[in-house]
């Protein structure tokens, strides 16, 4: 069985357990056990993934599903997905993929299949999306060297819980990522997420300043991180810490998983808090999972013009010129081509 599998990074042997150093959970894995992921497995001593060449979704999407608003927009990103996530948020969308482990059937394709697979699909980037494509390190790692060689973009789309040594290693050929800030309350992230708040906010951080673009995104969920108190601390930690110009996503929540009972997010919430960030100084603040049309689109920041219109995910038409507003001439941030 060994043999079959990859043996993961980043852990330490404690005689016959061990202890996985990916992500902040720190897990102490016994024999034959899993860590909080589902899918990094101790067998006699030697931490193992249980997902690396095993994807379980495949398929091309717009980029702008991820959400990316300001990269490449109008493409399709071959994405794939494998089980397992390093959080067990009620109210995951893809509970089926991220909190059953390995039950799925996957498929068995290696680092330079899927290489070739997206060349072959005319896609100009690769998203490691779906589930929490973190916590299979080793298998992102491995594709995403082989398709920076060969000019292909790499997407993380990623809830961040991920310890600085592996990211800054991920991060030298990373090109975009959108990342889940599902509150700025550590209280939510540790009822609800059963996880920590601080190393998300790290990663981001992080990542922002290795160069990489980065969108964040926030669900919003009625009753538990929907207060005008919530949405503006929010906000005020992306403008102190990263800058104005940073894309913030705020989406729609619909019931799932454990939060069935939990009531659908109004779009008037979600206008409101695209409102309470405009209001604070972000320049590019959407609105997700909600027929809005001022909230799907692009303006510039400068003279507020229409630059890229939208429909759900389908491009209408971008204006922007040379990474340029064609009114004013000022610089739109982003990666355009």
């Amino acid at each position: 069985m060994e043999k079959e599998l990859k043996e993961a990074s980043y852990y330490k042997k404690l005689g016959e357990n061990v202890q996985c150093a990916l992500c902040p959970h720190f897990c102490f894995i016994k024999q034959n056990e899993v860590g909080k992921c589902y899918i990094r497995k101790n067998i006699n001593g030697v931490l193992y993934s249980l997902t690396y060449e095993k994807p379980a979704v495949i398929c091309k999407d717009p980029i702008e599903k991820k959400p990316l608003y300001h990269f490449l927009p109008g493409t399709k990103s071959f994405s794939i997905g494998m089980a397992g996530c390093n959080m067990q948020c009620g109210f995951c969308q893809n509970w089926d993929l991220s909190q059953r482990g390995t039950e799925r059937n996957v498929l068995s394709i290696n680092a330079e299949e899927i290489v070739s697979q997206v060349k072959d699909s005319k896609c100009p980037s690769i998203s490691y999306t779906y589930s929490e494509p973190l916590v299979s390190y080793e298998y992102m790692l491995d594709i995403a060297k082989i398709a920076r060689g060969k000019k292909i973009k790499n997407v993380m789309v990623t809830n961040g819980f991920i310890n600085q040594e592996p990211l800054k290693e991920l991060c030298k050929y990373i090109d975009a990522s959108n990342i889940d800030l599902k509150s700025i309350n550590n209280d939510f992230y540790d009822i609800t997420c059963k996880a920590k708040l601080e190393p998300v906010l790290e990663t981001i951080k992080t990542m922002h300043k290795k160069g990489i673009w980065i969108e964040l995104t926030n669900l919003i969920i009625p009753g538990l991180n929907d207060s005008e108190k919530d949405i503006r601390n929010l906000v005020l930690w992306v403008k102190n810490n990263l800058e104005a110009d940073v894309p913030l996503h705020f989406s729609g929540f619909f019931p799932n998983y454990k939060m069935r009972h939990v009531e659908i997010t109004s779009k008037e919430m979600l206008r409101k808090a695209r409102e309470i960030a405009v209001k604070e100084g972000i320049h590019y603040v959407y609105t997700g999972n909600v027929l809005d049309e001022e909230g799907n689109n692009t303006y510039c920041h400068k003279c507020k013009k229409l630059l890229i219109e939208r429909r759900g995910f389908m491009i209408i038409e971008n204006k922007i010129k040379k990474g340029k507003c064609p009114y004013c001439e000022e610089n739109i941030p982003g990666v355009w081509q």
